[in-house]
């Protein structure tokens, strides 16, 4: 049976999550959005990627600064819903936001929480090493990702980046969803609480830490550079112009920290060395290693800081 749902999400992630309700029959009484931002050298007004879908499939868009109003609450009420799906949204739920609907409210998260609970739980897998992590669907409380569990998918990471890898757990979560709330409904599932252990939290990435720091091991900026590509992206400056690193390998090699030891973009590490493989200049776009050393030589020597 279809239940009555509301759909809240804004970023390329929950898209999938949001396709997969409407192909499994849901009847999608609104989908709530961010509104939209100014991108761009105009700074013109862009729609989140769920606000774009979302119309393309004829469904009524809401995008509200906030629900923290009594007007925004009752507004969320009348839509009389069964449950809520809440994909990176980016907005924490009032009280009477998650005790609208009969059967809850409930959120994809995309770490094995209560690992990596907060704003950046892909990226900071990436970039701590983790062997593993994975999708949760929960029902949401008025913390930060600390509800009950209802079903969880693992996957390992890899040598994938942060990008590639929430591609992997956007359709990952999409098939959970529905499972969930289809066992939700049969009333076959009962949700589990997080452990008490093993807490941790992933704060936004700011501008600082995506700097490289190449007295790091090999490594540990692999981790970073492969964490935050495609975005923000890590960065180093060479020859007074700034490159983002998007993917790099661990190679052996010995040099001081942040020299060029080897004429194909190899760089010293503070242990071991990196062969820096997709590379952007400022303003350009992204290209393989021999494209850059094309226009852009880096002979040995030439130091990374």
């Amino acid at each position: 049976m279809a239940l009555r749902v509301a759909f809240l999400g804004t970023p390329d992630f929950a898209v999938p999550t949001l396709a997969e309700l409407i192909a499994q029959g849901h009847d999608i009484a609104a989908v709530y959005s961010q509104p939209p931002r100014p991108k761009g050298r105009g700074l013109a007004l862009e729609k989140g990627a769920v606000h774009r879908f979302a119309q393309t499939a004829g469904l009524e868009v809401r995008t509200p600064l906030s629900l923290k109003s009594a007007e925004e609450q009752a507004a969320f009420a009348a839509l009389d819903l069964d449950a809520a799906v809440v994909v990176a949204y980016g907005l924490l739920l009032p009280k009477a936001i998650l005790d609208a609907p009969k059967l809850g409210c409930f959120n994809l998260h995309g770490s094995l929480l209560p690992r990596w609970r907060g704003a950046a739980p892909i990226q900071r897998a990436v970039m701590a090493g983790d062997a593993e992590t994975g999708v949760m669907v929960m029902r949401m409380d008025e913390g930060l990702d600390t509800g009950p569990v209802l079903m969880a998918e693992r996957t390992t990471i890899g040598r994938q980046t942060s990008g590639e890898l929430a591609q992997k757990l956007a359709r990952l979560g999409a098939d959970l969803m529905v499972r969930a709330l289809g066992a939700l409904e049969r009333g076959a599932i009962t949700a589990q609480p997080q452990a008490g252990e093993g807490v941790t939290y992933a704060k936004k990435i700011s501008k600082d830490e995506a700097r490289i720091d190449w007295s790091k091991s090999a490594g540990e900026i692999d981790c970073l550079i492969r964490g935050l590509a495609p975005s923000p992206g890590a960065f180093t400056d060479a020859k007074g112009e700034r490159l983002k690193i998007l993917y790099a390998e661990p190679v052996t090699g010995k040099g001081a920290p942040g020299e060029a030891i080897g004429d194909d973009l190899i760089i010293a590490c503070g242990q071991g060395a990196l062969r820096l493989l997709k590379v952007q200049r400022a303003g350009g776009r992204v290209m393989a290693a021999e494209e850059l050393l094309k226009g852009f030589a880096v002979p040995r020597g030439t130091r990374f800081s």
